[in-house]
């Protein structure tokens, strides 16, 4: 799919600048032109000659460089590719994108492009955590710039968290997702995935069976077809797919957190199997059995995401799809369902040990709508999910 592809490669300064030497190697492979900006900052952390070497093209460092003004132009040079990428997108970087900044090569370029452009942060988690990066990054969200990552992992200076730049493959199946052409190219979909574990102490918790499977074959399916997919998944056993934004949680209340600071979004899927209650008050050490039996354990209600999100009054998705697992009257309890948290669709499926659905590697499902029940046969979860993409495809177009 990226087979003759002109990709604009601008190359931020940061560790994870190291990364954009095999990226490069990957879109070549697949037959990829790549024309490699480097940034100032960029060329402390590899060399033009290495970036130029991979690439087997020039590398484009400077601005005020005359002769390249004369031969091509940064105008021109910013509109030739099918896709601008930046990879590293430092915290910088992004800053300068979001308030229209345009002093160096790499931030005129961004600035004066038509084509399509995606970022893949790699900052420190602080620095990604910080609320002036989620500000420029929701600008350029709005702004209809692709994301991908960052991934949690350990960082260059020691610590742990989310700013690890995504990995070169998941780079490279965002870009074909992009530039494919499929009919979701263009849209953000938001999907989440996965248990969720309400902490009991700091050994148990309140979860169920949900391996995950249906969430993660979902996210494929839509970034199959061209969708830009914020992957938002509990501690499922099935990993999350590639060359889509993954943001990991534990809690429905960091689930519901996570969901709002993605939004906005063209629509949003909600496969996740979010605990109903969560222990009012959770200890933060074990609880021991005592001669007076067992501790009393007081519940509170966990945040409705699907129901908040589904009555939005301002910046609702498009299109709101729950699921519901249920293991008796499945269709007239889904129904109420549908109409209590104000969705559009619900994907209802039996969920009885006796299916073997929970956790399992095939799906029963009816989509059902106001006034509509379509009933799908028994088939792998990853068909389920390519039916259901192509349905949501329909819908947004």
């Amino acid at each position: 799919m990226l087979n003759g592809k002109r990709i604009l490669l601008i190359i931020g300064g940061g560790i994870a600048a190291f990364k954009s030497l095999d990226l490069i190697r990957r879109l070549r492979e697949r037959g990829a032109v790549v024309t490699p900006v480097l940034t100032q900052a960029g060329s402390e952390f590899v060399t033009p000659l290495s970036v130029s070497a991979l690439a087997g093209a020039k590398v484009y460092r400077d601005l005020f460089d005359l002769t390249d003004e004369a031969e091509m132009g940064h105008i021109q040079l910013s509109r030739s590719a099918d896709l601008v990428l930046v990879a590293p997108a430092t915290a910088d970087l992004m800053a300068k994108m979001a308030q229209g900044l345009a002093n160096d090569l790499a931030s005129t370029l961004l600035l004066a492009t038509d084509t399509p452009v995606m970022v893949a942060p790699a900052m420190n988690v602080r620095m990604w955590d910080h609320p002036a990066t989620r500000r420029n990054l929701a600008t350029l969200r709005g702004d209809g710039i692709a994301v991908i990552g960052p991934n949690d992992g350990d960082m260059a200076c020691g610590e742990f968290g989310p700013g690890r730049m995504a990995e070169p493959l998941e780079i490279v199946a965002a870009l074909e997702g992009a530039l494919g052409g499929g009919p979701l190219a263009g849209k953000r979909v938001l999907v989440t995935s996965g248990p969720t574990h309400e902490p009991i102490d700091p050994v148990r918790y309140i979860a169920n069976r949900s391996s995950g499977a249906q969430g993660t074959s979902l996210g494929v399916a839509l970034a199959a077809l061209g969708a830009e997919v914020v992957f938002v998944t509990g501690p499922a056993d099935v990993p999350p797919p590639a060359g889509v934004q993954v943001i990991k949680v534990q809690t429905a209340q960091q689930m519901l957190a996570a969901v709002q600071t993605a939004l906005p979004c063209d629509a949003a899927i909600f496969a996740a199997a979010v605990a109903d209650w969560r222990v009012a008050t959770a200890s933060d050490r074990k609880l021991k059995k005592t001669k007076d039996g067992m501790p009393e354990l007081e519940f509170v209600e966990n945040p409705d995401i699907l129901a908040t999100v589904s009555q939005m009054t301002t910046g609702r998705p498009g299109l709101v799809v729950g699921f519901a697992a249920e293991t008796n009257d499945v269709i007239e309890n889904a129904t109420a369902k549908l109409q209590r948290k104000g969705c559009d669709w619900i994907v209802a499926n039996d969920v009885s040990p006796e299916t073997g659905i929970m956790g399992g590697s095939e799906n029963a499902v009816h989509l059902i709508w106001d006034g509509g029940v379509e009933d799908w046969p028994r088939m792998g979860k990853d068909a389920v999910a390519q039916q259901l993409a192509g349905r949501i495809a329909a819908a947004l177009n």
